[in-house]
């Protein structure tokens, strides 16, 4: 017997796991550093 499918299956979940963590973080600095360069956006008065 041998447990070969067992740790191939573990390192496979761990490898996902770790790959779809990395990609939603990515996704959320994006988004927070379009956030940050908006709000640091000097802003221009209209005239009145």
């Amino acid at each position: 017997m041998t447990h070969l499918p067992y740790i191939a299956a573990a390192y496979g979940l761990t490898l996902g796991v770790a790959a779809i963590l990395s990609i939603n973080a990515t996704f959320r600095l994006r988004q927070a550093r379009k956030r940050l360069a908006a709000i640091e956006q000097p802003r221009t008065r209209q005239p009145s």
